[in-house]
């Protein structure tokens, strides 16, 4: 027998306090990604979550499921719980994926039937003994098996966006044969032209930032070169707000400590080649931001597929299972991947709810 609450959690320091040793608790049982951990949920989790939501799913007397939605309230547009995020648009530019509820369980029948009770609950059921609203669910970033869910439910699924997001399995890798003759005739190509060019400056080398100070100073090294590439192409780039910057300086401050966080430095003699933060959780390493050097003159220089390919080799030697370059079907991606999985950016709401009112007028009247 499932039975599910909807509470409002306190988030000062008490209450995050014992909040966090719960969610780690579950998280660690139940096989969650890093987004999905309290290293990234709980990260400036006061100020993300102004209105927090917390949904407990329980089978018998043992917690079978776990959510943690922000709620914004409007009289015209109806409720809405946005899952693992904040609704501010500044904030949410911090992009999550492989999102979705901490559930108990291998994939299966009960798993589907977990999540698809979950997925109700949050849209109808009583938060805190309030009365009942329509509320819409903003579910950012999920696996296949929550927007299927979504589609279980009977409300209506607004899906903005479908990524695919390439990986390295290591597993299909066998310990004996290099990388590199994994990749394509021209991938290799590429990349050994482009490593002979660095190695003219000197060797390559990674280097791994071992204390939070050092992490810092990479990562501003790394926003710097990271803005310089997207301005020239007129955007503003993952970093251009200080909320943003102030959420990556204090995940480091959680993160690199505890082995959850890497800053990386790839060099080539004096040269710089670039930087990478990535993810390393569970065995599984998530390559979530970079900045490259591109003032280095060289027409074939491969900065990104170079920079890569070195932490890969790190990661591999280091035992990882997998390499994950989330979502986006990039050319160096596809070229140095060998599997890939979709993630879903959609929202899930009652029929009777405003939004999806909305969305039906708009399918009638064709705008």
């Amino acid at each position: 027998m499932l039975r599910s609450t909807l509470s409002r959690p306190r988030l000062d320091t008490h209450g995050l306090a014992a909040l966090e040793t719960r969610w780690r608790s579950f998280a660690a049982r139940v096989g969650a990604s890093f987004f999905q951990d309290w290293t990234w949920v709980g990260c400036l989790a006061a100020e993300r979550f102004p209105d927090p939501v917390l949904l407990e799913v329980f089978e018998g007397d043992a917690l079978a499921g776990l959510a943690l939605f922000n709620r914004r309230v409007s009289r015209w547009r109806g409720d809405a719980l946005y899952l693992h995020e904040s609704d501010d648009p500044v904030l949410n530019s911090i992009y999550t994926e492989h999102n979705g509820p901490l559930l108990d369980g291998a994939p299966g029948e009960r798993r589907e039937v977990l999540m698809t009770a979950l997925l109700r609950e949050a849209m109808y059921g009583p938060v805190a003994g309030e009365a009942g609203r329509p509320r819409r669910l903003v579910l950012s970033g999920v696996g296949p098996d929550c927007a299927a869910a979504a589609g279980r439910t009977g409300g209506m699924v607004d899906e903005q966006s479908r990524r695919v997001a390439p990986y390295v399995d290591f597993r299909e890798v066998p310990p004996e044969q290099p990388f590199l003759e994994r990749l394509s005739r021209n991938t290799r190509h590429q990349l050994r032209r482009s490593n002979r060019l660095y190695e003219a400056h000197g060797p390559l080398a990674l280097h791994r930032a071992e204390t939070v100070e050092a992490a810092l100073v990479y990562l501003n090294k790394l926003m710097l070169l990271h803005d310089i590439t997207w301005n020239a192409r007129g955007k503003p780039g993952a970093f251009a707000t200080e909320p943003v910057r102030r959420f990556h300086h204090k995940l480091i401050s959680r993160g690199v400590p505890s082995g959850e966080v890497d800053l990386l430095r790839v060099t080539a003699g004096p040269v710089l080649v670039g930087y990478l933060m990535n993810f390393n959780y569970n065995g599984e390493v998530s390559a979530y931001q970079s900045g490259f050097n591109y003032s280095v003159v060289g027409q074939h220089l491969k900065p990104g597929l170079t920079s890569h390919y070195l932490a890969i080799e790190a990661y591999r030697a280091g035992g990882a299972s997998v390499y994950d370059f989330l979502a986006g079907a990039d050319r160096y991606k596809l070229s140095l991947a060998n599997a890939q999985r979709n993630m879903h950016w959609l929202s899930l709401a009652p029929r009777w709810h405003p939004q999806s009112i909305a969305t039906r007028l708009r399918a009638k009247l064709h705008i």
